[in-house]
């Protein structure tokens, strides 16, 4: 279905019940009549047809292999992060080597049109040639200081003056750095210690929001993480998302005593899951009537589905924002800011504590700095709208065509399906996904040399990067991959 944003902006493909297509792969049955040379007599000869699937081109991942069976005696799993290890999909992770525009390169010379994008900071593409040539400029005078930059400055100036939340910005490391500390501003701000999260929605590994996460949690089947102690989460009160009466339950329940609310404004590692426009601004309005903060975790969506993040997207102003990835233009970042009255509870203006040494580095302010240039150019976040558009509409037909119960959507340039009937509106809804059918098309897909999120349970990406011609490529491929399946 084609709904318009309540805020004004472009129709967004959103979720929707596809009916299954009941397509049976059936033996067609041909007659050919076959006259003998040495007799005049006719034989009726019965030739079965087969419509076969396309077969699977080979991928030859040798060197994959070697490197990542040595990685397990090194890292643990063999990874620095659980979903890459390919758990939720089978097989091994692929080894990249290098990544370029929208493409990435593993070490067995496979080409692959990636949508994943680093999981989301690569916008603008892979290794793009005006932030590369900011970074290498910087390099030459300095990677880390350790001591406040003017880059800081510029790149602050540039999140105030374009997301509506932020009067104020702290930057960090990391969107778990982000969101770890945002948690302690809300808290010391209301001098409250309970805070409600949402089931599916994922705000980092820091213990307190390690309750019914997202990511690579779900990814792992893991509920709960070993090692969070029951008093790290006592305060973490969890509730449905898009589900506003359970919210007002718990404010009624735990009365006075609920800091804020937490979310991601659409859902990416549940999956892609689009909020209602009325459970926004129900909790915008149920947090200012509880003397209780709201924050949006924009760590995934910032400037990522629109120039002023999810919430100009939809027209509803938290009163606080993480953000990360996209900031960072592919270096490592993170950052926290809103109202300036609760901003200025934040050392060293005020009492509550939070520091890093390689906070505001100069890499990462560069790089974001020439990221949200770029982004500001006229007509970028419309491209990204109308390929991404494309593309899943594009893999949803695929998937009709072939028989499979999918459904799934898009904003901006993200996008994400789920193999089963929908709608998708919360993490419930999400696991009734045929996750064992996912992994068979990931394969498929990887086959086709496209290279997609190794977890039903993550949202994809696309930059300015990718061409039409990536986008029929896809296409194409995944009709083929959908066949095989």
């Amino acid at each position: 279905a084609r709904v318009a944003n309540p805020a004004g902006h472009a129709p967004t493909t959103m979720f929707a019940t596809h009916q299954r297509t009941h397509h049976v792969a059936s033996l067609k049955t041909t007659t050919t009549t076959t006259t003998t040379k040495a007799s005049s007599r006719r034989a009726s000869v019965r030739v079965r047809a087969v419509d076969a699937a396309p077969k699977a081109p080979a991928l030859n991942t040798t060197r994959s292999a070697e490197i990542f069976k040595a990685a397990q005696d090194i890292l643990p799993g063999g990874v620095n992060s659980p979903v890459r290890a390919f758990k939720s999909v089978g097989g091994q992770p692929i080894i990249f080597e290098r990544v370029k525009d929208a493409y990435a390169f593993d070490v067995d010379e496979n080409k692959y049109i990636d949508y994943v994008g680093s999981w989301g900071p690569a916008i603008c593409g892979h290794a793009n040639e005006r932030v590369n040539k900011k970074l290498k400029e910087q390099i030459d005078k300095g990677t880390s200081f350790g001591a406040p930059c003017e880059l800081e400055n510029t790149l602050g100036q540039m999140v105030i003056d374009t997301v509506p939340s932020v009067e104020m910005v702290r930057f960090c490391n990391s969107g778990t750095e982000a969101c770890l500390s945002v948690l302690r501003v809300m808290r010391a701000y209301t001098g409250r210690d309970k805070i409600i999260k949402f089931e599916g929605c994922y705000h980092g590994h820091a213990d307190p929001f390690l309750v019914k996460a997202g990511s690579g949690v779900i990814t792992l089947g893991l509920p709960d993480s070993p090692g969070v102690p029951a008093a790290a989460t006592n305060t973490t009160l969890c509730a449905t998302y898009n589900n506003l009466d359970e919210v007002k339950a718990l404010f009624a329940e735990h009365k006075g005593e609920i800091a804020g609310v937490i979310l991601e404004p659409v859902v990416g590692n549940s999956g892609f899951i689009v909020p209602d426009i009325e459970f926004l601004q129900g909790l915008r309005e149920v947090t200012k009537a509880e003397g209780a903060l709201l924050c949006f975790d924009e760590v995934m969506t910032g400037f990522r589905i629109a120039k002023g993040c999810a919430q100009e997207y939809w027209g509803v102003t938290p009163d606080l924002t993480t953000m990360g990835k996209v900031i960072g233009g592919g270096m490592p970042v993170g950052a926290y800011g809103g109202r300036r009255d609760i901003m200025d509870m934040v050392a060293p203006a005020g009492p509550m504590y939070q520091a890093g040494t390689l906070s505001g580095n100069p890499l990462a302010m560069t790089a974001g700095i020439e990221t949200l240039s770029i982004l500001a150019e006229p007509g970028q976040y419309e491209y990204l709208d109308k390929i991404t558009g494309r593309l899943i509409e594009g893999i949803l037909k695929a998937g009709r065509d072939n028989g499979h119960a999918v459904c799934g959507g898009h904003i901006s340039g993200m996008f994400g399906f789920f193999f089963q009937e929908g709608p998708v509106k919360n993490f419930t809804d999400a696991a009734k996904s045929d996750t064992e059918k996912f992994g068979r098309w990931h394969r498929a897909m990887l086959e086709e040399g496209v290279y997609l999120a190794p977890s039903q349970y993550e949202a994809g990406f696309t930059s300015l990067a990718h061409t039409e011609a990536d986008i029929d490529a896809t296409i194409a491929a995944a009709q083929r991959a959908m066949a095989r399946i």
